[in-house]
């Protein structure tokens, strides 16, 4: 064997010697393939979001946030923020198709975004027009304006409640939004007379609250709802059909009647319908046809139902200012001592239910701020509080298998809620 050989031959055992100890190893130690459960294992290094204001983020600028105070306009703001006169001009120019600056309110919050160095130039500033929207004007390189929302969360709710007075304060008893008060009152306007609100009477409701920065806004949507009345459980389920929310009852017929319960909102019966009432004026006994609801003087009337408007006038010895509304051949209603008339109401007008035409008020022979309301039917007078009116528009025969189908367990959630004295016996059990 010659020297060449004997090279080449120790060359080839020194390439193979490595490759033969990594197969070597690599049988002993076969190389796991990757999986999602290795990915799992792996250390993933988040990085975190960054902290964001008005969409802005807060770590790239000095803010100094403040409320406009009585007398200070935008001008003075920005005056004071370092930006000149031109600028500012520019600025309320920019600010016309977005927001009128002249509306800018006492109190609603701002906030100035000034450059993270030692030049402190304003960036950003930034209006709270109300609770969801604010204005954005923006001074880096040029100047531009727009306006943007908060996000808004929305916080599933329940509420119960046993009435001792007055809805509104069984809500704040309760620790509730006041406003879901007048949601109810709204949903059952047609089946209870809040009017006749009786001591016991209860409610268990579940609904959204909209909320903005922790901040509640308002009620969202109810779902649904039970208001016992009366020794009657009166059901109200939210269901879309054709493309169009309603409440509706566990048997699928509409909450909304052919009338209101009433013509204005949260005050008292002073007066009822009476065959023999001793006039507060007069001194003389004689019949009252009608409902009389206390309330201060500017309380908004409202129609009892779709009608057409046949009179408008002023009874110097009797109803003062008054509306009449024939609502069909068989129903009219009639609206005394009115403080004034709404825009556009005039005789012969057509209204809808619900529709503002007056407020209250103690013209004509009158002691005091009420609204006197009847009701004919064919032409007599009838008890207000008696009126049984049909529901109107239920739930379609070919949907009603679906709407059972989701108001089930919408009824099951509402049965199983705990009112505040069955609470009470259930932690003495």
């Amino acid at each position: 064997m010659n020297k060449k050989t004997v090279f080449i031959t120790l060359t080839l055992l020194i390439l193979l010697v490595p490759a033969i100890y990594f197969l070597i190893n690599r049988y002993q130690h076969p190389v796991s393939p990757v999986t999602d459960e290795t990915l799992d294992s792996m250390a993933v290094i988040e990085i975190p979001e960054p902290e964001l204001a008005y969409g802005l983020p807060v770590d790239s600028f000095q803010i100094e946030e403040n409320k406009i105070k009585r007398n200070q306009f935008l001008a003075d703001v920005f005056l004071k923020a370092g930006v000149d006169y031109p600028t500012i001009n520019t600025i309320v120019e920019k600010t016309k198709p977005v927001f009128d600056v002249r509306k800018i309110k006492v109190g609603n919050p701002f906030a100035l975004f000034y450059s993270n160095d030692t030049l402190k130039s304003l960036n950003y500033f930034v209006y709270e027009i109300d609770n969801t929207d604010y204005m954005v004007v923006s001074l880096k390189d040029s100047i531009t304006v727009y306006r943007d929302v908060k996000e808004t969360v929305i916080v599933p709710k329940t509420a119960t409640g046993i009435i001792k007075s007055s809805l509104w304060l069984t809500m704040k008893e309760h620790d509730v939004n006041p406003l879901l008060a007048i949601e109810l009152s709204e949903i059952y306007a047609w089946t209870v007379d809040f009017f006749g609100i009786e001591k016991g009477d209860n409610f268990k409701v579940y609904y959204d609250e909209l909320y903005v920065d922790s901040t509640s806004i308002g009620i969202g949507k109810i779902h649904s709802a039970v208001f016992h009345h009366r020794g009657h459980d009166y059901y109200a389920f939210n269901y879309e059909e054709d493309s169009v929310w309603n409440f509706f009852d566990e048997e699928g017929q509409s909450l909304r009647k052919a009338f209101l319960k009433a013509p204005l909102k949260f005050s008292r019966i002073s007066s009822r319908f009476s065959n023999s009432r001793l006039h507060p004026v007069l001194k003389i006994r004689r019949p009252h046809h009608g409902i009389d609801y206390a309330a201060p003087t500017g309380t908004p009337v409202y129609a009892l139902g779709d009608g057409r408007v046949i009179a408008r006038a002023y009874q110097k010895r009797g109803g003062g200012n008054y509306i009449k509304i024939k609502h069909n051949s068989v129903y009219t209603t009639v609206y005394m001592h009115l403080h004034g008339f709404a825009k556009g109401i005039s005789k012969g007008t057509h209204v809808k239910q619900g529709q503002l035409i007056g407020y209250v008020g103690s013209t004509g022979l009158s002691t005091g701020p009420h609204l006197d309301f009847r009701v004919f039917k064919n032409g007599k007078p009838v008890d207000p509080l008696k009126i049984d009116a049909p529901p109107v528009n239920p739930v379609k025969e070919e949907n009603l298998a679906a709407f059972k189908t989701y108001t089930e367990p919408l009824r099951h959630q509402l049965d199983k809620l705990i009112l505040p004295s069955d609470e009470h016996k259930e932690k003495i059990k």
